[in-house]
C-alpha cells in the first residue's frame, strides 16, 4: 500500500516528450503534496532522484522545468524546504502566522533591510540574493546579510514567494505577481494574525487529510511527520474526522487507514504485488523513507544518513541510497558520479547488501546500470562492497 501511495508500483512509464516528461513531475508533486530539497548532490539533487525514482531515465532538464516553472509549484517549508504544488499556497497560511507570531524565523530581522528589498522588488522584478548585494555577510555558512535575512524572512510570512530556482538559488518574487489571486483571497477568508486564508484549523485539517491519502495508512506519526504538523494536533484532527483505525500485524501502534486505501485493498490488493514496484534507487529524503521509524516498520532497514557523521565512523557511506527492489529494500548504494579523463564514472563508492541473494545482487546491479544511464556515465567502478564476497556476484551481474 505504500508503495502504492507513492507510485512506486507498476511499470516505469515511457519516457515520452519532453511536455509529458514536465506534466508527470508536475502531477507527482500534485500527488505527494511536497518533495523534499537539499543541498547535497552526489548522484544528483534529491528532488531529481525523487522524479527518477518513479520515472526512470527522465531527461534531468525536463525534471527541473517541472518543478521550476513558475506557475504550478512553490517552495516552502513542509517536511523541511519542500516543493509543494501550488493550489496548497492556501493551506500553509497558519504557518504564516506562527512565524509572524514569533516575530522571526532563522534570524532578528531590521527593519532597513525589509524596506530596501521590498522597495528592489517591486521596482526589479524577481530577484536572487545576488542581485540584492549578496547572501553572506561573512565566509561563515550561517552569517546572512542583511538583505538575505530579510527576503527569507518575507519568504517565511508570504510576502514573497519562490516558485523557481536558477543554479541551484532561489528567485523571490513578490507574491501578489507570483500567487495567483484565487489561491490569494476567496470569500469567507480573514485576515488572523496579519495573514488572509482559511483559518487554522481548515488548513491543518486539509493537510492532515492530505497526508493520511498520500501514506494510505500510517501510524499518527507518520502522518504527522508529513508536513510536520505535531502529533497532539494531528490526533485530534483525525478523530473530528472520524477516521478508521486499525491494527498492522507487528506494529505496536494502531494505524489510520485511509478511504481510497480502504477501497484499494477490497479490489486490487489481492492482485496486485509489490513484486512489481519499481527497481531504483532512493534518496534517503525520499517521501517514502524519509520518516526512519515508518521505514523500518515497513522494510525492516534501519536507515539513517551520515552526511554529517565523521568520514571514519560512516558504516554505509555519505549519501547511501537504499535500493528498491520487489517490494524490499535490498540494499544501500553510496554513489558518485566524476568525470575522469573525460569519461563520467558512476562510481558506488560503497555497497552494503541486506543479505546474498542472487536476486537482491542482480536487482542492485540493475538499479546502478538504470542509474549510470541517466546520469550519462560510460561506466560503473565498484569500491567497497559488504559483504566482500558479493562482490564477484555483483561485478559479473554488472
Amino acid at each position: 500500500m505504500a508503495l502504492w501511495r507513492q507510485g512506486l508500483l507498476g511499470e516505469t512509464p515511457k519516457v515520452g516528450t519532453p511536455a509529458t516528461q514536465r506534466r508527470r513531475v508536475h502531477d507527482m508533486v500534485r500527488h505527494l503534496g511536497a518533495v523534499q530539497l537539499d543541498t547535497i548532490s552526489t548522484l544528483a539533487r534529491t528532488h531529481e532522484l525523487v522524479a527518477y525514482a518513479r520515472y526512470g531515465a527522465i531527461d534531468r532538464a525536463s525534471i527541473e522545468a517541472g518543478y521550476w516553472n513558475g506557475d504550478s509549484s512553490f517552495e516552502y517549508w513542509s517536511h523541511a524546504a519542500c516543493i509543494l504544488p501550488m493550489e496548497s499556497w492556501p493551506l500553509f497560511s497558519f504557518r504564516r502566522r506562527h512565524y509572524i507570531s514569533r516575530r522571526q524565523h532563522w534570524h532578528l530581522v531590521k527593519e532597513s533591510g525589509l524596506k530596501r528589498v521590498l522597495k528592489h522588488l517591486k521596482a526589479e522584478g524577481p530577484v536572487t540574493t545576488t542581485d540584492l548585494g549578496g547572501a553572506k555577510s561573512s565566509s561563515m555558512w550561517w552569517d546572512w546579510s542583511d538583505s538575505k535575512i530579510a527576503v527569507e524572512w518575507l519568504l517565511s510570512i508570504g510576502s514573497v514567494v519562490c516558485t523557481q530556482r536558477t543554479g541551484w538559488r532561489r528567485v523571490y518574487d513578490l507574491a501578489e505577481r507570483a500567487i495567483p489571486e484565487n489561491l490569494r483571497s476567496q470569500p469567507g477568508w480573514r485576515t488572523t494574525g496579519g495573514v488572509l486564508g482559511p483559518s487554522d484549523a481548515e488548513c491543518v485539517t486539509a493537510l492532515v487529510t492530505r497526508s493520511l491519502d498520500v501514506m494510505g495508512i500510517g501510524s499518527l506519526d507518520d502522518i504527522a511527520d508529513v508536513h510536520r504538523l505535531g502529533k497532539t494536533l494531528t490526533k485530534r484532527v483525525l478523530a473530528d474526522l472520524g477516521t478508521e483505525q486499525v491494527q498492522v500485524e507487528g506494529w505496536d501502534q494502531p494505524a489510520y487507514l485511509s478511504a481510497a486505501a480502504r477501497t484499494w485493498l477490497s479490489r486490487g490488493a489481492r492482485t496486485t504485488s509489490s513484486a512489481s514496484s519499481r527497481t531504483t534507487l532512493l534518496s534517503p529524503f525520499d517521501s517514502l523513507i524519509w520518516h526512519r521509524p515508518r521505514t523500518e516498520r515497513l522494510f525492516g532497514m534501519e536507515h539513517r544518513l551520515e552526511a554529517y557523521t565523521p568520514a571514519h565512523k560512516r558504516v554505509h557511506g555519505y549519501f547511501a541510497m537504499p535500493v528498491l527492489h520487489r517490494g524490499e529494500l535490498v540494499a544501500r548504494v553510496d554513489p558518485a558520479r566524476d568525470r575522469t579523463s573525460g569519461a563520467v564514472v558512476l562510481r558506488a563508492r560503497r555497497v552494503t547488501f541486506e543479505d546474498s541473494r542472487a536476486s537482491t545482487i542482480a536487482g542492485t546491479a540493475a538499479a546502478l546500470r538504470e542509474a549510470a544511464h541517466w546520469v550519462k556515465a560510460d561506466s560503473v567502478a565498484v569500491e567497497d562492497v559488504l559483504p566482500a564476497s558479493s562482490r564477484q556476484a555483483l561485478v559479473k551481474a554488472l
